[in-house]
């Protein structure tokens, strides 16, 4: 396979004259094939090599077909535009509204496919693309559906952001606390207790009833048990 012909090259990227290849070029194939590389490798901080991408970009392959190529082949399509905000994921000062106006309003989908790579989560649980797609994007829907200003999916992208930082920072799981909402009837439903950890997961487990949003319908019976 070219990709791997091309990660397995003896060569610097930074060897390569500054002028040959853009700036932001360079940013994306550093990103896009060291994300790749993780999952296959997990060699963790490692970089690839890249010189003959260069060689290739000069030879007159268009940057795009490349793109596409390797974004069919990892799974969901994220646009080159939202992959240079996402490799700052791993750090506080992560721009989580940059992200969504960068991605058209859609900040968790992408979040959370990025997060769900990195714990190769995709591969683990044999989730498939469409689905994991429909999934997201429910998950975006339910959380514009009253047009809160807080609760929404910029928080949601926020949060799992957050919690992922703490994690990878400390090796530690940690469990955060959130007050019990306001709402009556959901407070009810819940007997006012984690009434937003209760809706939230509740909402996800019917989600996955539906067989167009179920990420873990290619698992066996005793996988999914």
């Amino acid at each position: 396979m070219k990709l791997m012909r091309l990660c397995d090259e003896d060569d610097e990227l930074s060897e390569v004259e500054p002028d040959a290849v853009p700036s932001e070029v360079r940013d994306w194939l550093a990103l896009t094939f060291t994300r790749s590389m993780s999952n296959i490798k997990r060699r963790g901080e490692e970089k690839p090599k890249f010189r003959s991408v260069a060689h290739a970009i000069r030879a007159g392959i268009m940057v795009d077909r490349i793109y596409r190529r390797l974004s069919s082949s990892a799974g969901l399509h994220v646009p080159p535009h939202v992959l240079l905000l996402l490799k700052h994921l791993d750090d506080w000062s992560f721009d989580v509204f940059a992200v969504n106006s960068a991605a058209d309003g859609h900040a968790l989908k992408f979040v959370g496919y990025e997060l769900l790579q990195k714990y190769d989560l995709i591969t683990k649980y044999k989730i498939s693309s469409s689905q994991l797609e429909n999934f997201l994007l429910a998950l975006e829907t339910g959380y514009s559906k009253y047009k809160n200003p807080y609760h929404n999916l910029c928080h949601g992208a926020d949060v799992a952001q957050t919690v992922h930082y703490v994690l990878s920072q400390s090796k530690l799981a940690s469990t955060v606390y959130q007050p019990d909402n306001e709402w009556s009837e959901v407070a009810l439903l819940y007997n006012d207790r984690a009434v937003l950890e209760n809706h939230h997961i509740s909402a996800s487990f019917r989600l996955l009833k539906q067989e167009e949003h179920n990420i873990l319908s290619n698992l066996s019976r005793e996988e999914y048990r």
